[in-house]
């Protein structure tokens, strides 16, 4: 495969390296506001209380409109406004690639500029209440974009980045909807699955730019698996976003290593019991309507039981997985430090997930649970952007 470096700026790969870590602390910062519960601490979007930053007593959050909404929270507002400014921080970046990659194309600036700007114009609209022209202005700069993604090719990167600048206009919607909508739990799991989209696209971005491919013969076959394995780990991560955004995750109890008979009530056991009575049907229904606020969540225990119970049986197959691939890659000369950290995080990770349930959901532990998901992401599309066949 030919060298992507003369086709892409010279700063690309830095400013990609760059989006990459600001992604991962957007990501990590929001599971820490998700899992807080400031989730709703500003009520309006993408003010806080009307303010820009946020109001730093009750006294001045008692005047805007949003105060009849939510009660202000000092220690909790600063949390979901600072993950917005971090937000909007990438997002800017993303459009500068985006513009980079797209300078050569015919067109290619006017129509990354032409679509930031519709997104842009959305922002007052949806602020002065026009909530339908908002949703038509951001639609259709999100259809150029798309489509300019589909004509380009990725030679110079400008399909990808165009692909990434959808996507955080897309969660920039989502974020609006978390709000909005009042926590609703599809909005609350694709929130989570895009901004993990976003960093894993970045992080292909920036290995591909920085051109140094590791050339393997059988590196077809070694790609499909970890393909695969990718494809289980994305599973996993919309079933733990789907645990978390239904309040699920000590469904089965939490707190306390065994009982008096020496067994583990809550893990590995749910309840006390190896297959609790569980409402799958329930507990996997994705669309409720509009209205409930689902701040806590509002189903029964037996929905959330099934929620826990598939997300703990997903664990054992995707830890099954990975341990394979990096095993694989520990016997593959060259990719054995790669081995050994995807052995190492996929182990860490279930440990971390075992010890949310035992230690009763920890912040630290639940944030560090959301790290994991995210650097196991890295290492398998580090691999995925960097393998190929000699020439």
């Amino acid at each position: 495969m030919p060298s992507l470096s003369p086709n892409v700026h010279r700063h690309f790969h830095r400013i990609a390296w760059f989006a990459v870590a600001l992604t991962l602390c957007v990501v990590v910062f929001g599971a820490f506001v998700r899992l807080s519960d400031a989730g709703l601490s500003c009520p309006d979007w993408p003010t806080c209380y009307g303010r820009a930053a946020w109001p730093q007593a009750p006294a001045e959050a008692e005047a805007h409109a949003a105060s009849s909404i939510r009660p202000f929270e000092t220690h909790k507002a600063w949390r979901e406004q600072v993950h917005r400014h971090i937000a909007a921080a990438l997002g800017v970046l993303v459009l500068v690639l985006a513009l980079l990659a797209a300078r050569r194309r015919r067109l290619g600036v006017a129509q990354i500029l032409g679509a930031s700007l519709l997104v842009a114009a959305a922002i007052p609209a949806y602020m002065g209440g026009h909530t339908g022209a908002a949703l038509a202005l951001a639609g259709l700069g999100e259809a150029i974009l798309l489509f300019a993604a589909l004509r380009w090719s990725n030679v110079d990167l400008a399909r990808a980045a165009a692909l990434t600048l959808a996507v955080i206009v897309f969660q920039a919607l989502l974020g609006k909807w978390t709000v909005t909508l009042l926590l609703k739990p599809v909005i609350v799991m694709g929130h989570l699955l895009g901004g993990l989209l976003t960093f894993s696209l970045l992080a292909w971005m920036a290995w591909r730019a920085t051109d140094v491919p590791i050339r393997l013969a059988g590196a077809a076959a070694l790609r499909r698996l970890l393909a695969i394995g990718l494809g289980l780990l994305a599973l996993q991560i919309a079933l733990g976003g789907w645990v978390s955004a239904n309040y699920a995750a000590l469904a089965c109890g939490g707190g306390g290593w065994t009982t008096a008979d020496g067994h583990g009530f809550d893990f590995p056991q749910c309840v006390g019991r190896w297959w609790p009575p569980a409402d799958f049907r329930e507990g996997f229904v994705l669309w409720r309507g509009l209205g409930p606020d689902y701040e806590g969540g509002v189903l029964g225990g037996e929905a959330r039981i099934a929620i826990q119970m598939v997300h703990r049986l997903m664990a054992v197959v995707v830890l099954g997985a990975l341990l394979w691939i990096a095993a694989r890659l520990l016997r593959t000369p060259g990719l054995r430090g790669w081995g050994g950290t995807l052995g190492a995080l996929a182990l860490a990770q279930v440990t971390l997930g075992i010890l949310n349930v035992k230690l009763s959901l920890p912040l630290a532990v639940a944030v560090l649970h959301n790290a994991g998901a995210a650097l196991l992401l890295f290492v398998l599309v580090s691999l995925l952007a960097r393998l190929e066949e000699p020439r």
